[in-house]
């Protein structure tokens, strides 16, 4: 599958990597600084030197080790990772967290928006399904949930999306990973008390490490069962 096609404001945050330059790629969701989990992840996962792991952002805020999380990811070639609103918040300006160290917010904004390998788009939010990707903004492709709905109450953009990349997204809370043709999303509420999970590309199944902790209570309303 081709590159896909951004505006010109977007393109430049967009990152392609050659899907067959790696023996395994795995795609995370977000793991908002429980540092503890990614590493019992990492382990799970038992990298090797020529594998890929894709964060769906969200890095940090919510959770304890923010800063942990980031050196772990920033300090091995093996990981990258897509912005996600939290980061984005960070790099406007609009949140002054007492971990921010000097150099955290410069790494934030270097991250793209947009990862892309094969078929695959990792992007944090989603995508509007009725409007092709060069009519999105950066900040729809962060915090895309109900383009047609209200938040947590739906429909969800996933629902109605038929391709033609499969989108691997992060940013809405769910139950569990949610798993359609187009569209794997892997929040599964790491922070709030739920798994951290990595969708395995080359086998199409999914690994969890079970919650060890929860760092922040979370709505019963904002935590969806993908039907």
């Amino acid at each position: 599958m081709t590159s896909p096609q951004f505006s010109a404001a977007v393109d430049p945050h967009h990152q392609r990597f050659d899907v067959d330059a790696y023996t395994d790629i795995y795609v995370v969701g977000d793991v908002h600084g429980s540092r503890a989990a990614l590493e019992a992840l990492l382990e799970e996962l038992d990298l090797a030197d020529d594998d890929l792991v894709v964060f769906v952002g969200d890095l940090v805020r919510k959770g304890p080790d923010s800063p942990g999380v980031v050196d772990i990811v920033r300090d091995d070639d093996r990981l990258v990772s897509v912005r996600g609103n939290n980061e984005q918040k960070v790099v406007r300006g609009d949140k002054h967290p007492d971990w921010l160290r000097e150099g955290d917010r410069a790494y934030f904004e270097s991250l793209p928006i947009a990862i892309s390998f094969g078929d695959a788009l990792v992007v944090h939010g989603g995508v509007d399904p009725a409007r092709p990707l060069a009519d999105h903004t950066l900040d729809e492709l962060l915090t895309m949930r109900a383009p047609q709905g209200d938040g947590y109450d739906g429909p969800f953009w996933y629902e109605t999306y038929d391709g033609p990349h499969r989108v691997f997204f992060g940013h809405t809370v769910h139950e569990r990973p949610v798993e359609r043709r187009y569209a794997v999303g892997l929040d599964t509420g790491c922070v709030y008390g739920g798994a951290l999970t990595a969708y395995d590309y080359r086998r199409d199944r999914f690994v969890t490490v079970d919650p060890t902790t929860t760092h922040e209570s979370r709505s019963e309303s904002k935590i969806v069962n993908p039907v």
